[in-house]
């Protein structure tokens, strides 16, 4: 296993003592788990370069698109099927479809969606996410798939960006760029897409909530620190040897930033979800999944990247 499959195992199992329970934990561990994850991804930024993003990032725009577009429509039926109410429906769709947890509490505002259905939504994408973090590496080996289309179907499929980093850092470091790049442009979607929901939101129901606030959680800032600092190594300002310092740096804080998410997990409040958006999460995961993982292997989506 990976070091980092072990810090969050780790994290799991002592997130159930009662001492990792206390309430003044929480900020600590909010913060480990965000800022560190975030400022370790752009700190990885100096390791790519520009042109291996667009190597990577261009050709799988497309796939990316269409793939959203894809978990949306699903979740939204699935939703519909179930009788559920459509505030939670929105949450879980733009949950399994962008960027897991943060589009969910980006969106909350744009619809106006009670407490309780961003607390569900988010458990939901928890549960999904951490059952991926294991799953995927063992299924990725079993299908021999390569670094590039494993990394591809982590960032397309998994829904959290700290869920993604996991899986493809405990598969490889080949795979871990290419899923980190993906992952980024699915982020970087977040804000044009709140714009649509918060226009299909008031067409739909003659609401509008606060749509500024929403677009204000949804910029992804640190997706243009990871760009700043691939321009900078492009243009020779970064060596390698400094890219390397700073690629080490960046690892140990995804480190600790995972081990803070293991911890963070509370399986008890998952039992308050109740069993429609479960079973609507467990749909989605295994269709995406399944879906996404067909048409790489099959249609050889993967081979135009660069690793």
């Amino acid at each position: 296993m990976s070091e980092v499959t072990v810090a969050i195992l780790i994290g799991l199992l002592v997130g159930r003592l009662p001492f990792a329970r206390d309430p003044t934990l929480r900020p600590g561990l909010r913060f480990a788990g965000e800022r560190l994850l975030r400022l370790g991804i752009v700190l990885l930024g100096a390791k790519l370069s520009v042109q291996q993003i667009a190597g990577i990032g261009l050709p799988a725009a497309v796939i990316i698109a269409v793939t959203m577009a894809a978990a949306l429509a699903i979740v939204l039926l699935l939703s519909r099927l179930a009788a559920v109410d459509g505030r939670l429906a929105v949450l879980l769709a733009v949950g399994a479809a962008v960027c897991g947890n943060s589009a969910v509490v980006a969106t909350s505002p744009v619809i106006s969606a009670r407490p309780r259905d961003t607390a569900y939504a988010v458990a939901t994408v928890t549960l999904f996410g951490t059952i991926a973090v294991f799953a995927y590496p063992l299924i990725g080996h079993a299908a021999h798939l390569g670094d590039a289309a494993f990394g591809l179907w982590s960032g397309i499929a998994i829904n959290d960006t700290s869920q993604v980093v996991a899986a493809s850092s405990a598969y490889s470091p080949g795979a871990f760029e290419v899923a980190t790049v993906v992952k980024l442009i699915r982020n970087a979607l977040m804000a044009p897409l709140l714009l649509a929901i918060a226009w299909a939101w008031l067409r739909r129901t003659g609401e509008v909530g606060d749509t500024s606030a929403g677009i204000r959680r949804a910029v992804p800032l640190f997706v243009l620190g990871f760009l700043a600092l691939s321009a900078l190594r492009g243009v020779g300002v970064i060596d390698a040897g400094f890219a390397t310092t700073l690629e080490s740096i960046a690892r140990s804080l995804i480190l600790v930033a995972l081990a803070a998410v293991g911890l963070n997990v509370r399986v008890e409040e998952l039992r308050s979800v109740g069993p429609k958006p479960l079973l609507i999460g467990l749909g989605a995961a295994v269709a995406i999944g399944a879906a996404t993982i067909m048409a790489i292997t099959s249609l050889g989506l993967a081979d135009g990247l660069v690793t």
